[in-house]
């Protein structure tokens, strides 16, 4: 039943999707500038236009993320040990993730209360001594409705510090559980095969979604965020143990398309739903809102399947632009939320034509990105602050491609 894992060193095609996750992040992150769902900065005028696109990826981006990298996971925890795991994830995950939270991340807070005071002029707030406040959390940021910006934060950079939690709680199951691996790959082999393959994983997230979600909503405060952590680290357990299954990545590629066919109707679906409730009149029906779980739960699957599935199909070689990229998107991922708050609050005040000015954000903001990683990878006592090994330029084209 279980496949031989020793042979599998490398997974190209996790690579790639990792890659491309991270670079519709960043086009996702632009279009939250402009869609009506609330975000640190807004156009001047909403495009609801925008939303059907956005939920193309909304469902399953992360937790794709997060079933990636304890892919990754698997790979390094098979060649080291706990202690080693452990020491090797705190190292690259908790000085990013630090620095973020005190360097990258306040301009997004600064930004968002600036744009609060230019929409309410008489609150009693200010960004005098801004940075000061922040780190302090003397900020006093509160809105008329009560609400207050709590500093400092780690905003978009929520993902790491998951990710890190997840990895910590991983190390102690290993140390308690030697097998773990195998028995997590064993597991995932014998409950998604056949018509589990679809039936479980829906039936798993629609519950959570209706359970956890309903009442707990997203939170990403890490205490208390009961829903996000289930499905989250339930990807990253099923990541662990499907990377090195030969059998899984067979049954992924032979549905890749019914699960491509299901997860487009299920966004189809979800898009209208959300679009004739954009406005929260008429009220759906409990009954609605019910199936409406398993809708977005079977897209969420369903793209994931369908994603691992092609991958595991066609992106099958590595090469230097999968090295370059791979070791470029942590500090994408780093920098690209600031930049395209900076960028889009002063964008927005020359009038451009949205078309064009959304256009601009792109661009500039994947610019900034490859300017960013290409400066910093350059200067060791900064390398590891933004999530890269301290080693020279030299070695980077030696390096293999290693997922985050």
């Amino acid at each position: 039943m279980t496949t031989t894992v020793q042979r599998i060193d490398r997974r190209y095609d996790l690579d790639w999707i990792r890659v491309g996750a991270f670079f519709l992040l960043i086009l996702y992150h632009t279009g939250m500038f402009y869609v009506p769902w609330d975000w640190h900065v807004k156009a001047p005028h909403v495009v609801e236009g925008v939303m059907p696109f956005m939920l193309l990826t909304n469902p399953w981006r992360l937790t794709l993320l997060f079933l990636v990298s304890g892919a990754a996971t698997r790979f390094m925890a098979d060649k080291t040990t706990v202690g080693q795991l452990t020491g090797a994830r705190i190292a690259r995950l908790l000085p990013p993730l630090l620095f973020a939270m005190f360097v990258i991340v306040p301009p997004q807070s600064y930004y968002e209360i600036v744009e609060y005071l230019a929409q309410h002029p008489s609150a009693p707030v200010g960004v005098e001594n801004f940075w000061v406040r922040y780190v302090t959390a003397s900020g006093h940021w509160c809105g008329a409705d009560g609400d207050c910006l709590i500093t400092p934060t780690w905003n978009h950079m929520w993902f790491v510090a998951y990710l890190l939690f997840y990895t910590l709680v991983l190390a102690l199951m290993l140390l308690v559980w030697k097998t773990a691996g195998e028995r997590i790959q064993q597991a995932a082999e014998y409950l998604l095969r056949g018509v589990g393959l679809f039936a479980w994983p829906i039936l798993f997230l629609a519950m959570l979604r209706a359970t956890l979600y309903a009442k707990y909503g997203e939170t990403h405060a890490l205490v208390g965020d009961h829903y996000v952590h289930a499905v989250s680290f339930s990807a990253f357990l099923l990541g662990f143990g499907l990377s090195k299954s030969d059998t899984l990545r067979e049954r992924l590629v032979a549905v890749r398309w019914p699960a491509l066919i299901v997860a487009i109707a299920a966004w189809a679906g979800w898009s209208i739903y959300v679009w004739t409730y954009r406005h929260d009149t008429p009220i759906p029906s409990p009954q609605l809102k019910l199936l409406m779980r398993f809708v977005f739960a079977a897209d969420t699957w369903c793209a994931i399947v369908a994603i691992l599935g092609f991958g595991a199909k066609h992106l099958t070689h590595g090469g230097p632009v999968l090295r370059y990229l791979t070791l470029g998107v942590f500090p994408f991922y780093l920098v690209h939320q600031t930049l395209i708050v900076v960028m889009a609050h002063h964008l927005a005040k020359l009038g451009l034509p949205q078309g064009l000015e959304g256009a601009i954000l792109v661009v500039a903001t994947f610019a900034g990105c490859f300017a960013t990683y290409e400066i910093v990878r350059r200067i060791p006592g900064v390398r590891i602050l933004f999530g890269l090994k301290g080693q020279p330029v030299e070695a980077l084209a030696r390096r293999p491609p290693a997922l985050a």
